[in-house]
């Protein structure tokens, strides 16, 4: 099976990050889970992915504590902290909770960073199957915003068999889903990162397992589209994207962008969803930014453009609007069939992109200006539909200058 197989239609599902930060806690694992089961399941948001600092102890903010002390095992590899996820007790790892959320029918999806713990650099443990210890695969090529790893020198076969190891062990956990960091960012690393993201891809190949392979972060280069689309099933279009209008107004651009490189097995990723309750070591109040219309927006841009779909805000206490945002079957069945999607206009604060299913035809207009607006006519004469059916909505709408679509809001419609 080729990994493009993986993921036929973008992932979907919720990742801890935007809520917890570097510090979620089995019990908030337990409970976000439950939730996404019970509520988002049966709409295809089926992956849960538990986010990066797992194996910190002390981890229990947003941020990262730098140089914190990491559980690991014998091989230098990571491995849950007991501390905040009890059921990895006794040398279990991830499994437990694997297996509770295969169990809920979920898929189960967890965060690595690039490289090899700096720790076990110190210690100089063993790798797995090779007599080369953990300094001898390590490369001085570290990552500017955590001070946890060095790289490895995939050009000698440790440093391959040392990834190999991983994706072993993670494969023994039941893992469904990894979003590798540390990796993608053009701005930072050029190409220089490629040889350990195909190394990567060739870990996970040697397991035999599906695993869903997630690069970031972000903005991936454009010119190494195709490159991504040969060892990655999803690799970040930016940085890390939060509840700001000036982020959201950014993505417009990036989406249509990489548009050509999208197909079934290969998803350019707008990042997570941080809708509803986010940044809650910060506060239990913390709630995103966005507008209403500007939700409406980010769903609409991130459905028609077919990114992954990461929500990224506490489950549990989803506002019923929120929730319908996330359930509405009509868009869900668009993001999931599309075969063709372009940008076709962009003036004046108007984005317009059409896309293509094998049955049907959609249309999404956006307002980026700072007040609400009328469609003008120049695009109604670009349009070849009279009316269409306002997804959102339900109903038919005409696509006359009577269209009113509200400031930083969006129209989606199937012609």
């Amino acid at each position: 099976m080729s990994y493009l197989d993986f993921a036929k239609t973008p992932p979907m599902g919720w990742n801890s990050w935007d809520g917890y930060g570097a510090s979620i806690r089995e019990d908030e694992v337990r409970a976000q889970a439950e939730y996404q089961a019970k509520h988002l399941k049966d709409f295809g948001w089926n992956y849960f992915v538990i986010d990066i600092q797992w194996s910190e102890p002390t981890a229990d903010s947003m941020a990262y504590h730098q140089f914190a002390p990491l559980r690991m095992d014998e091989y230098s590899r990571l491995i849950p902290a007991v501390e905040r996820f009890p059921s990895a007790a006794n040398g279990q790892g991830f499994k437990p909770i694997g297996d509770y959320l295969h169990s809920l029918g979920l898929k189960f999806g967890m965060h690595m960073m690039r490289g090899i713990p700096r720790q076990v650099v110190v210690q100089n443990t063993a790798i797995l199957g090779t007599d080369v210890r953990a300094r001898e695969i390590a490369m001085n090529n570290i990552c500017e915003w955590n001070s946890d790893m060095y790289g490895v020198d995939v050009s000698l076969p440790a440093g391959q068999q040392y990834y190999n190891s991983l994706f072993d062990l993670y494969a023994s956990w039941g893992v469904d889903f990894i979003k590798v960091d540390d990796i993608a960012d053009a701005k930072l690393y050029h190409d220089a990162h490629k040889p350990e993201i195909q190394a990567i891809r060739q870990a996970i190949d040697q397991t035999g397992r599906s695993i869903v392979l997630s690069l970031s972060p972000g903005p991936a280069a454009l010119k190494n589209g195709t490159f991504f689309q040969n060892n990655a099933n999803m690799w970040r279009i930016t940085d890390d994207f939060w509840d700001d209008w000036a982020a959201l107004r950014n993505m417009f651009d990036r989406a249509a962008e990489w548009s050509p490189f999208i197909r079934p097995g290969n998803w350019p990723d707008c990042d997570m969803i941080p809708f509803g309750h986010v940044r809650l070591r910060y506060g239990e109040n913390n709630v995103s930014h966005f507008t209403r219309a500007e939700q409406y927006s980010l769903m609409t841009l991130w459905t028609i453009c077919q990114s992954p779909l990461m929500f990224g805000g506490r489950l549990t206490d989803l506002a019923p609007e929120t929730l319908a945002l996330l359930t509405n079957r009509d868009v869900l069945a668009m993001h999931h069939s599309l075969i063709e999607q372009r940008e076709i206009i962009n003036q004046d604060d108007w984005r317009v992109w059409q896309a293509h299913s094998q049955t049907d035809t959609y249309l999404a207009i956006f307002n980026l200006a700072d007040q609400n607006r009328q469609v003008p006519q120049t695009i109604i004469d670009h349009l070849k539909a009279t009316t269409a059916t306002d997804l959102w909505r339900g109903q038919t709408q005409p696509l006359t200058t009577d269209l009113q679509v509200a400031s930083h809001g969006a129209f989606l419609g199937r012609e």
